[in-house]
């Protein structure tokens, strides 16, 4: 007869609570992060990391939006949060804040907002 199954967790919380060590939000240095934070590496994964932070690093060798990041890890905001918080404590990458269009010089790209609504209208 085999063991018994252990029901699995549709929610996904088990996992999560394995990926950040049980903390449910950053500390310190992560906790000014926000969706629209710019995250780049500033080194290459190590052997041995977890998995989600060697993610983290390939995908960042370019500045990548924390909303951009977690779609692609698929990963929550909180979640994405704590591991980037590890990251940024051990200096493997950096938070930039995003730069308002106003302040670069330029006001919106009117074109570029007329096609975003453009397309939405046609949907």
């Amino acid at each position: 007869m085999s063991a018994p199954r252990r029901p699995t967790d549709p929610s996904g919380l088990e996992r999560y609570y394995v990926l950040t060590g049980g903390r449910s939000g950053p500390g310190g240095s992560g906790s000014s992060l926000d969706v629209a934070t710019l995250i780049v590496s500033r080194t290459g994964p190590l052997p041995g990391m977890q998995h989600e932070h060697e993610e983290i690093l390939r995908r960042c060798r370019d500045p990548l939006s924390v909303a951009e990041l977690g779609a692609h890890l698929g990963l929550p905001f909180n979640i994405l949060a704590v591991l980037l918080a590890d990251l940024l404590d051990a200096g493997r990458i950096e938070a930039r804040d995003p730069i308002p269009a106003h302040h670069a010089g330029r006001g919106p790209d009117l074109a570029l907002l007329q096609e975003v609504l453009s397309g939405l209208e046609r949907l």
